[in-house]
């Protein structure tokens, strides 16, 4: 599978199980390509409700009040709230278009979308690899060697080596060194 725009700009899919090192991983990521003057967007994917501030804090209250959007607007950042109410989750593409272009949107989660995807993989995390089954995975990074058989497409990284991870992600996306 190859690179794919969205109205925000390149789209990476980032996917492996809880304690692969999909976060630590993202964090250099993210902090090498904006400190080289990149506009990077994340999106982060959650099965859990997300708690953003306390209760008692009066955006909180008004969502609670049935607000169906707020804005949390200051010098420093804004973040909108959207309360679903039994509503279905929006989709990632919806989601992207309410994100300002990048250079590069990397999408941590949503392991079932058919975008390109990078498998952060620890076997000694006990959990299957995802490879194997899923035909958009176009990179993994792991601590094991390169399994026979694996199709020659997919991009064997070592974890241990961020830099290498960072350079095949922007080889991958076409993003200046």
């Amino acid at each position: 599978m190859s690179r794919i725009e969205s109205p925000c700009g390149p789209v990476l899919g980032v996917i492996g199980w809880s304690g692969s090192g999909k976060t630590t991983l993202l964090e250099y990521v993210v902090g090498r390509l904006a400190a080289s003057g990149l506009r990077v967007n994340v999106v982060k994917h959650s099965h859990h409700d997300i708690m953003l501030e306390p209760p008692h804090k009066d955006s909180a209250r008004m969502r609670a009040a049935g607000a169906a959007e707020v804005m949390i607007a200051s010098p420093y950042r804004v973040a909108i709230m959207r309360e679903l109410r039994g509503a279905d989750e929006p989709s990632l593409a919806e989601h992207l278009t309410r994100l300002a272009p990048a250079d590069l949107t990397l999408v941590e989660g949503y392991k079932w979308e058919a975008l390109p995807k990078l498998e952060v993989y620890r076997p000694e995390v006990g959990k299957p690899p995802m490879f194997p089954s899923d035909p958009h995975i176009v990179a993994v990074a792991s601590s094991m060697a390169r399994p026979d058989g694996l199709a020659p497409h997919v991009a064997w990284l070592d974890l241990s080596d961020p830099d290498a991870v960072l350079n095949w992600i922007r080889n991958f996306n076409r993003l200046p060194p």
